[in-house]
């Protein structure tokens, strides 16, 4: 056994340990699961909505926009109590919240009833990201921390398989609604896997006296020159990031389609090859920045992502195009394994998941703009010189990375 704790309680065996770290990263990769299943799901399930409620294009379309509102506000909200009331408790409660309204959303007899379900359900999505995050990052040890973060990272992507392969075989059988009642038992799992866990060791020996809400985690994040320079910089990672995959992800099918003509399941094809490659792209971003650094690896890939892009706006042929689009994906997504293991090691304890939360989802909510710039930018000009815009965007990513981002590869989390 370990020394005693200040508290005076004995801490948890090296056995105990090991099992609550596995714990932490298995429920916070079934929450992020349930991010990308439960989005994924809705765009395909779109058409059969707006046919069954009688929906405009325009309406429909707001449904997603809402829910990634909900999301940000949810991510800066949840984020707060999560620092403040601890990372299970809150988790908890943006789980319940989202499978009560995810559950609502079967039962919608019309537009706006069904608006405000996913709005309030796009709450407790946002607060899965950043709680599970900053959960898994202090149950493991510093050596494996940006391994811990690609594996809550590649949830998402099995979250978006899952949704990928099921929609097509259930939507037939169970109809609109019966999809929304299937998002609801992701959430049911993660509640039931969350249940068995308890507060990281490192949160509760410095959880404060104190138990109200209160703003000051929001405003630790600008809390002198070097943090705001930090903030700065890790939003502008994250803001690019999301510009990147929602720009290439919403539009290369389209792309594919009216440059080479290709079908349903050629595009079908490509997008598995393209998710495949980010799955790598997510798993080697953890192993890498545990052995090199977090720095040295988001440069590798942010400059990958500026040569792989560009190449691909070069593409014409079926084959470099499919796996141009796998090694492409490696680079553009792969980021995302790192970002929980660098927010975590830049900001305290008292701030962590505010930290994580609000800077990626204001990343998310710029990046949000990624299909509009692109689509603007086909439009008036071709696909190529959007593609070569968004390569470009990535040298940015550098210049923040090499000028605001400290590194802090293994050390203690404050």
């Amino acid at each position: 056994m370990r020394a005693s704790s200040v508290s005076g309680l004995a801490a948890p065996s090296e056995r105990d340990y090991e099992k609550n770290a596995r714990k932490a990263i298995w429920a916070s990769s079934i929450g992020y699961a349930l991010d990308g299943f439960d989005l994924l799901i809705l765009g395909f399930i779109l058409s059969a909505v707006s046919a069954g409620l009688g929906l405009t294009s325009t309406e429909a379309g707001s449904l997603v926009t809402w829910t990634l509102v909900g999301a940000v506000i949810g991510g800066v909200g949840f984020g707060l109590l999560s620092d403040i009331y601890g990372r299970v408790r809150v988790l908890t409660w943006t789980i319940l919240l989202f499978a009560v309204f995810t559950g609502m959303c079967a039962l919608a007899q019309g537009y706006w009833d069904l608006l405000v379900y996913r709005t309030i359900a796009g709450l407790g999505l946002g607060g899965e990201f950043g709680i599970g995050m900053a959960l898994a990052t202090e149950a493991c040890r510093p050596s494996q921390r940006a391994r811990v973060s690609s594996y809550v990272g590649l949830g998402w992507q099995a979250g978006v398989l899952a949704a990928a392969l099921l929609t097509p075989l259930l939507l037939p059988i169970i109809g609109w609604r019966g999809m929304f009642a299937v998002g609801v038992l992701p959430a049911i799992v993660s509640f039931i896997v969350r249940s068995y866990i308890g507060e990281p060791e490192h949160f509760v020996k410095s959880e404060p006296v104190a138990r109200s809400f209160t703003l000051a985690p929001l405003k630790l994040l600008v809390a002198d020159a070097e943090t705001v320079r930090r903030s700065i910089g890790v939003v502008i990672l994250c803001s690019v990031q999301n510009f990147g995959y929602y720009g290439l992800m919403i539009w290369m099918p389209s792309y594919l389609s009216t440059q080479f003509g290709y079908s349903l399941t050629k595009s079908a094809s490509w997008t598995a090859m393209t998710v495949l490659g980010m799955s790598l792209g997510i798993w080697l971003f953890g192993q890498l920045a545990d052995r090199i650094g977090r720095r040295p690896s988001f440069l590798l890939y942010q400059a990958g992502a500026v040569i792989m892009v560009y190449v691909y706006s070069q593409l014409t042929t079926p084959t470099a195009l499919l796996w141009g689009g796998a090694l492409m994906g490696v680079f553009v997504n792969g980021m995302i394994g790192g970002y929980g293991a660098l927010i975590s090691e830049l900001y305290p304890r008292a701030a962590r998941a505010t930290a994580q939360n609000v800077l990626f989802n204001i990343g998310r909510a710029i990046g949000g703009f990624g299909p509009v710039v692109v689509g603007a930018l086909a439009a008036a000009y071709s696909f190529e010189v959007a593609l070569v815009l968004l390569a470009s965007l990535y040298i940015l990513d550098i210049l923040a990375t090499l000028f605001l981002i400290p590194e802090r590869k293994g050390m203690e989390l404050e």
